[in-house]
């Protein structure tokens, strides 16, 4: 995969274990998915080694596998297909275009804070509407976790 990176951070004023709750548990990340898509989900047990799909309301979305699960500390997905309407597909152009792509979510403590940084791989097609995505579902997630 060709792509340009999106890095964006967020200081939020809440623990490491509240930020990664809403990082990984799916009655809050489907809160702030929604700011990518409506009613985008994850399915997935989120251990190392295991696969992950986002999906939409559609049954669109992107698979990836779980490369790193550093609980509070690292998060690492790496892509390699996508789904349309439910059915899998590695193959396709539009699936190739996304194998190798990796999204990365770290926290750092900072004073007495939480510095959440994101790292990840875009197409250049997609990048404007993404980066602009993450930086409204950054904005969720700070809301959310200092609720």
């Amino acid at each position: 995969m060709e792509a340009l990176i999106i890095k964006k951070s967020i200081e939020i004023d809440a623990p490491k274990d509240k930020i990664w709750e809403i990082l990984l548990q799916d009655q809050y990340n489907r809160i702030w998915f929604a700011e990518f898509s409506p009613g985008a989900f994850a399915e997935t047990n989120w251990q190392e080694g295991s696969k992950v799909t986002f999906k939409d309301e559609s049954g669109s979305g992107i698979i990836g596998t779980i490369v790193a699960n550093q609980i509070g500390k690292l998060l690492s997905i790496e892509y390699h297909g996508i789904v349309k309407a439910n059915i899998e597909d590695y193959e396709s152009e539009e699936a190739q275009e996304v194998k190798g792509g990796r999204e990365i979510y770290r926290l750092v403590e900072k004073n007495n804070a939480t510095q959440l940084e994101i790292e990840v791989d875009m197409g250049e097609e997609m990048y404007e509407m993404m980066a602009t995505a993450w930086d409204k579902a950054l904005h969720k997630i700070k809301e959310l976790a200092e609720a």
